[in-house]
């Protein structure tokens, strides 16, 4: 019976050790990941202060024309909403966070009589909508781990096209923002129309001043403000969709990274503990062995004196 529960736990030990080969191994990959993935970000960050910049100073140039692609609707009856997601999971809390901000902002429009358009970018998306009755108007798979600029365009393309046409009044953005590799947040932002620029925000660094304000000494425009911002806010639209790409990818790989940490720190402990309770067992194995020869050898040392 000993012997057979010795094998048992050696089986369970090898069975977890195996695991923790993987899960050792996801982590150090999702480690190295994650540099490369802030490396990006900071890549990309000159390019997204310029588009705001340029967006504001035009702005600035023509408030009549800014006024219908900035600001925010009060009572928007169509709106389209982009979810970004991983592709994969073990990720800790990662995919379920997005997902679950995402149902319920899509709640809150439909409970106030909007008409709400879903996309998805993740494989994790798909299925979660799909159980729960959600309907997705498209979605974007295998760009979440490395994305490039054409994914962005891609998917903002897609987005972009009803409100440009007429036909949506606000698309709104969730996604994860990486502050810092121990911080991530998930986030709901405004995409189109654009949102009014605000000093407040730090990214914004060093950018000019408020829409209130006109640029100071002389800008020339070509074509007019006007145009110039219709064609700049599906390129800032792309801007955003990059930038939420890049922080999604930088937080899925921090994600990963804990909870493949987490996961090796309890295959240790499971190790420990089994290997104890192996020990236990062939101790008592051992034990029991020992009193059956004692026992037997008394027995035959009385049979002997009889």
């Amino acid at each position: 019976m000993a012997g057979g529960q010795e094998r048992v736990l050696r089986r369970r030990i090898r069975s977890v050790q195996s695991t923790r080969k993987i899960t050792k191994a996801m982590e150090l990959i999702a480690a190295s990941r994650i540099v490369r993935a802030q490396a990006r970000i900071a890549a990309n960050r000159p390019y997204r202060l310029g588009m705001t910049r340029i967006l504001r100073r035009t702005a600035a140039a023509d408030p009549t024309a800014a006024r219908k692609l900035l600001g925010t609707p009060e009572t928007p009856t169509r709106v389209g909403v982009l979810a970004i997601v991983g592709d994969r999971g073990l990720a800790g809390s990662y995919n379920s966070g997005v997902l679950r901000a995402t149902e319920r902002l899509v709640a809150e429009h439909s409970s106030n009589g909007a008409a709400v358009t879903l996309w998805t970018v993740g494989k994790k998306a798909p299925p979660y909508f799909r159980y729960r009755g959600i309907d997705t108007e498209g979605s974007f798979a295998g760009i979440a781990d490395r994305p490039n600029f054409d994914d962005a365009r891609e998917v903002a393309n897609v987005v972009t096209a009803p409100f440009v046409a007429g036909e949506m009044d606000l698309v709104q953005l969730v996604s994860t923002r990486f502050i810092s590799a121990g911080t991530q947040r998930v986030e709901v932002l405004q995409m189109l129309p654009l949102p009014l620029p605000s000093n407040s925000d730090p990214a914004e660094d060093g950018i000019d001043a408020p829409l209130s304000s006109r640029a100071v000494g002389y800008t020339e425009f070509e074509p007019e403000p006007e145009k110039l911002l219709k064609e700049l806010a599906p390129r800032a639209a792309e801007s955003e969709i990059f930038s939420a790409l890049l922080e999604g990818s930088a937080s899925f790989f921090t994600a990963q990274q804990r909870a493949m940490a987490a996961a090796t720190e309890n295959a240790d402990e499971l190790v420990r503990t089994l290997t104890r309770v192996m020990n236990r067992a062939r101790q008592d194995s051992i034990t029991t062995e020992i009193m059956e020869i004692v026992g037997g050898a008394e027995a035959l040392r009385q049979s002997k004196g009889a």
